[in-house]
């Protein structure tokens, strides 16, 4: 994220070479359009990434080691964006007529994994939040005891 994506963010004079060295080689290698050529929303999903992703990803650490409750719903929400924001560089990407299905097979091996994750990560955050959730009495529940 850091390294490759967010790096047209970056101000030229802030951006150390082993940064563009590292861009450079993933487009050399794999051709991706998104990072030669972007379509408008892939430019508002680095955005997101920059202001959404790097601080939620950066809380979720310490949220992680001291248990947080709230952990949960926020991550839920980050898997939801992260499926949505691969899924539509996936189809994107498939629609691609100047790429073989090498090609694309060869990106597929980038985004494909994220979106499993991601999607892993929603499963089990939502699993956590019903499991919560049952466990505790309602309000209706807590009156009449």
């Amino acid at each position: 994220m850091f390294c490759v994506d967010l790096a047209p963010l970056y101000p030229t004079s802030l951006k150390p070479q082993f940064i563009t060295d590292l861009r450079l080689y993933y487009i050399e290698t794999y051709h991706d359009q998104f990072f030669t050529a972007p379509p408008a929303w892939f430019t508002t999903y680095m955005w997101m990434e920059l202001f959404y992703h790097t601080p939620l990803s950066v809380w979720a650490i310490g949220a992680l080691l001291r248990d947080d409750r709230k952990l949960p719903v926020h991550l839920l929400v980050f898997a939801v964006q992260t499926a949505v924001t691969t899924s539509t560089c996936i189809a994107d990407y498939l629609s691609w007529s100047s790429f073989s299905n090498a090609q694309k097979l060869e990106l597929g091996k980038l985004y494909v994994p994220y979106l499993a994750l991601s999607v892993f990560m929603g499963v089990d955050m939502y699993a956590r939040l019903v499991s919560s959730l049952s466990r505790r009495p309602s309000a209706r529940q807590a009156k009449t005891d």
